[in-house]
């Protein structure tokens, strides 16, 4: 993880290195039915309307966190829906980005549900693994370590600089460099949002947490 990681927030919200509940999720039985029933519809359109993958992990602590505020999550998720299933990139190139994004912004949870939809996307572990060295790491594409800049550098300077712009413009159309930016955008605030709200992951993601050097 980055230097700028889980040791920048202060020790005491803090329980065996993983951040703290500071606003604890609401439990399945006590979401609302317009919201059980809006939560049941974004997963079926994640799954493209089929049956979830048999790895899928259930995600109740972050849509109990969000379930405290109904307004915002049913405004934000057709949003982030969007990026999942509607995305004009491809599956490993949304996973990329967003393991990417989950890597500079330190956050497990993001990182632990990606590193799942990642390998549904056709990642190997190697490479999932790997996002975390980042785009000069061997191994990657010139098209894949293009991507990966391109999330560095807007985490660092917010903005794609111009070379590296230019040559994901020789591969993506409009809408697909549109999506680069949205995809990074959107993820980079649910990590901050999970790191400060403290979202814990649930006992089936733990196994797929980074490891911390």
């Amino acid at each position: 993880m980055s230097e700028s990681g889980p040791e920048a927030v202060a020790e005491g919200d803090h329980v065996e290195g993983r951040e703290m509940e500071r606003i604890p999720p609401l439990k399945p039985a006590e979401w609302s039915a317009e919201l059980r029933a809006f939560f049941a519809d974004f997963r079926s359109r994640v799954h493209h309307g089929g049956p979830a993958p048999a790895n899928t992990r259930s995600g109740t602590n972050l849509l109990g966190t969000l379930a405290r505020h109904p307004a915002f999550t049913m405004a934000f998720l057709p949003f982030n829906g969007h990026l999942l299933y509607g995305t004009a990139l491809s599956d490993r190139q949304r996973e990329l980005l967003i393991l990417r994004v989950a890597h500079l912004w330190d956050s497990e949870y993001e990182w632990a549900q990606h590193a799942v939809l990642g390998g549904n996307a056709g990642l190997t572990d190697e490479e999932i693994r790997r996002v975390a060295a980042g785009p000069a790491a061997a191994g990657w594409s010139a098209l894949e370590a293009t991507l990966l800049r391109a999330a560095d550098e807007l985490r660092d300077a917010g903005v794609i600089g111009a070379g590296t712009w230019r040559a994901l413009a020789t591969e993506f159309d409009e809408q697909q460099l549109m999506d680069i930016v949205f995809t990074v955008g959107a993820y980079a605030m649910l990590a901050m949002a999970m790191r400060s709200f403290g979202v814990r992951p649930e006992p089936d993601l733990e196994p797929y947490l980074p490891v911390r050097q």
